[in-house]
């Protein structure tokens, strides 16, 4: 039998359940803007709008993405530097802006205490590939340096920019294997990938997924994959640490952040909220044609996976010598 205090204690817990849903319903950011330091089109700006589309509704009304390229991404960085800490501006951007950007640059507009990590979207590892102009013999990486070595002038590497980490990972190759390299930086992989098909360049170091599909059709030989272990979309193919160059380990990560001044309980929020959006199967299924990894990671992890990616970073430009702005 239910007596007149438990009534009342039912009454007033609804009443609690209903303020709490209020609450929450309150908390929901008006609009959200994602800040981009690209242009639209590009996989980060494209993973950006994939994982606002689950926010709208959810964490908040209206979503923007906010492109703002410029500087190799800087500009998107300093967006999020002088925006309001209120959990209604993060920025997505790949780990290059601020793990590479601080050692490689004697002059910079931020600096890491300017952002909060909040999560890492996905990653990729970095794959070193020829193509015809290198014989068929040469199979791995150790092949390549030798052939490298008894051919000199004819290891033209591209790259996805100056200073991009698979910049820093073939030049630092170089020096290991004590051959040279003629380093070739392009504005992104895509005008490099028809020279190194072509057989103009020997070969490049970029993103895996730039090269699976030609590696499969047998256009192009992965040598190695820059990851900790093989990659599943090529298992067939050994690792830098595999083939004994055990210090070009890395697999680059595209993080959320939000500004420096953000409370706990706006980072918490943020995080607890892309990583729902990002366990959503469509979300998954986006990044395999990418040959990429979703992460959706605590910011925990984040700020981890940032001090030592930067440590790294700091470690290959002062082995290389190599200065952005010079």
């Amino acid at each position: 039998m239910t007596t007149r205090r438990q009534l009342i204690q039912g009454a007033a817990a609804s009443l609690l359940g209903v303020g709490h849903l209020q609450a929450r319903a309150q908390s929901r950011v008006e609009t959200l803007r994602i800040i981009v330091g690209f242009p639209p089109g590009g996989t980060t700006d494209a993973f950006a709008r994939r994982v606002g589309e689950k926010l709208r509704g959810t964490y908040a009304n209206n979503v923007i993405i906010d492109n703002k390229p410029g500087a190799g991404g800087q500009i998107g960085v300093m967006t999020l530097k002088s925006a309001a800490p209120d959990g209604a501006h993060i920025l997505y951007s790949p780990a290059s802006m601020l793990t590479i950007y601080p050692h490689s640059y004697s002059k910079l507009n931020y600096t890491q205490s300017d952002v909060a990590p909040i999560g890492i979207g996905h990653s990729t590892d970095h794959a070193f590939v020829v193509g015809p102009a290198v014989p068929d013999s040469v199979k791995n990486v150790r092949d390549f340096v030798e052939w490298a070595k008894a051919n000199p002038g004819k290891a033209g590497i591209g790259n996805p920019a100056a200073g991009s980490m698979p910049h820093l990972l073939a030049g630092r190759l170089a020096m290991l294997g004590s051959f040279q390299i003629t380093n070739v930086p392009f504005p992104g992989s895509g005008p490099a990938i028809p020279q190194v098909l072509g057989g103009q360049l020997a070969g490049m170091s970029s993103p895996l997924g730039d090269w699976v599909q030609h590696h499969r059709s047998g256009k192009a030989r992965i040598l190695a994959t820059s990851g900790p272990d093989r990659s599943v979309y090529t298992p067939d193919v050994a690792t830098y640490r595999e083939q004994g160059f055990g210090e070009l380990v890395v697999r680059e990560w595209f993080g959320f952040f939000a500004p420096a001044a953000a409370s706990d309980a706006v980072k918490e929020n943020l995080n607890s909220a892309l990583r729902a959006a990002m366990g959503q199967q469509d979300i998954r299924d986006f990044v395999t044609p990418l040959a990429a990894n979703l992460e959706a990671s605590t910011a925990a992890d984040h700020v981890r996976r940032l001090a030592a990616d930067s440590d790294m970073a700091r470690r290959l430009v002062q082995a290389l010598g190599f200065k952005a702005d010079s």
